[in-house]
């Protein structure tokens, strides 16, 4: 290998499958677009790219003995982390209600990118230590986001209801329980794929007012078709 161990390079390569994978399985129980394999795939390339990197600069010092001629390590690595913006593009999506999602994934495959950078370079504590985070930030933290989020006051609910005169009885029915309507977006039907109107609420609740009775006491409209919290 030229003054470049086998077994480290394997070693490497192999570590940086290992981490990408254990995050992509937690993103593929969630059925995300990017799962097992792409995380796989995703760092084991960062190490790969930056193991190329030191072996070329090994290679112009040692064995071509190119006088004059360098090559920057770090700039394989900057080249990945500017790559990897068409994965996470791909995975993030805005759906018909103008709701994001996939941005957490998008976000896991730049650090998993980051990860297999430092796998590659050789600096496994580093990488240890955001695997480790990462899946702390994606598992555990999931929980406590959802925990804040039931308890925060101001919500984005979309209701789809049968006809246009309905949205009287709606905001009746929100302005009962002393919510404060921020912005209402409303939206026509639009044939088979959206066959009801809509309307998106920004709504600011009372302190210690849960979202579900809201919701339920919307949801008991006889016309309201589905309601969900955006």
């Amino acid at each position: 290998m030229n003054g470049f161990p086998f077994w480290d390079m394997l070693l490497r390569l192999l570590v940086a499958s290992l981490c990408g994978g254990i995050i992509g399985i937690e993103r593929g129980r969630k059925n995300r677009p990017a799962g097992f394999r792409t995380y796989m795939l995703v760092c084991m390339g960062a190490a790969l790219t930056m193991v190329l990197g030191t072996y070329l600069s090994n290679m112009i010092d040692n064995v071509w003995m190119l006088e004059g001629v360098t090559t920057d390590v770090a700039r394989f690595g900057a080249q990945v982390i500017n790559g990897i913006g068409f994965l996470g593009a791909g995975t993030i999506i805005v759906t018909g209600r103008q709701q994001v999602k996939g941005m957490t994934t998008a976000a896991g495959l730049w650090a998993s990118a980051c990860m297999g950078l430092a796998i590659g370079a050789g600096f496994y504590v580093a990488a240890v230590i955001a695997c480790l985070l990462i899946i702390l930030t994606i598992v555990v933290f999931s929980k406590l986001e959802a925990l804040i989020l039931a308890r925060s006051r101001n919500i984005n609910i979309c209701v789809e209801y049968e006809r246009v005169d309905d949205i009287t009885q709606i905001v009746a029915t929100i302005r009962e329980h002393d919510v404060r309507i921020f912005d209402v977006e409303l939206s026509k039907a639009k044939g088979l794929e959206r066959p009801y109107p809509s309307a998106i609420f920004s709504l600011q609740l009372p302190k210690k007012k849960p979202h579900t009775i809201v919701m339920t006491s919307i949801a008991k409209i006889k016309t309201v078709r589905s309601i969900e919290e955006l």
